[in-house]
């Protein structure tokens, strides 16, 4: 039997845990918000590694997990904003990058063809500092930890997400501009 699934529903279920985190946090369940969010994060690197080591990689599940994490991020984040864990602005830059992205995508599926994700090493840095800033939020009022280090987590997120966001905008703009002239000539 096969487990070629298994990273998909894993994808889902993350994509399904987002009403939990964003009541939890808005209801200021902080425990609650903190497990469902280290279970989230658990999640997104054990259904890449399943995926990768069993070659269980499917078109589904290169759609599903960054829609996933861009799901759960949002989500994450709007709360956060909510009940004044986040700075707005933060919250702001996570989802216009991902908006972008997103925009580009279909940009490129329509002009050029099929899209195929592939995230890259520096989008996967910034989806864990995004993870781990929002666990640290949370973590903070749940376990009353000094907010001093908060400030730099803050500043690590932006340029992560701001670099990652170039780094997208400029390697899918080549193969656009690269598709283009393939298909003019």
């Amino acid at each position: 039997m096969s487990g070629r699934w298994l990273p998909n529903a894993i994808s889902i279920a993350r994509i399904a845990m987002v009403a939990p985190v964003v009541w939890s946090i808005l209801a200021g369940e902080h425990e609650t918000a903190f497990i469902l969010i280290f279970v989230a994060a658990v999640s997104d690197a054990l259904d890449g590694y399943l995926a990768k080591k069993f070659g269980w990689s499917t078109r589904a599940g290169a759609l599903l997990d960054p829609l996933a994490d861009k799901v759960f991020m949002a989500g994450s984040f709007v709360a956060a904003v909510w009940v004044g864990l986040i700075p707005l602005w933060v919250t702001v830059v996570v989802i216009s990058r991902d908006v972008i992205i997103v925009a580009g995508a279909l940009v490129y599926h329509w002009r050029v063809g099929e899209f195929r994700p592939q995230p890259s090493v520096l989008s996967k840095v910034n989806t864990f500092m995004q993870m781990l800033l929002v666990l640290a939020v949370v973590a903070q009022h749940y376990l009353k930890l000094p907010r001093g280090w908060l400030p730099a987590l803050v500043a690590a997120v932006t340029i992560t997400t701001l670099t990652s966001g170039a780094d997208y905008f400029i390697r899918w703009g080549r193969r656009m501009a690269q598709a283009t002239r393939r298909n003019t000539a």
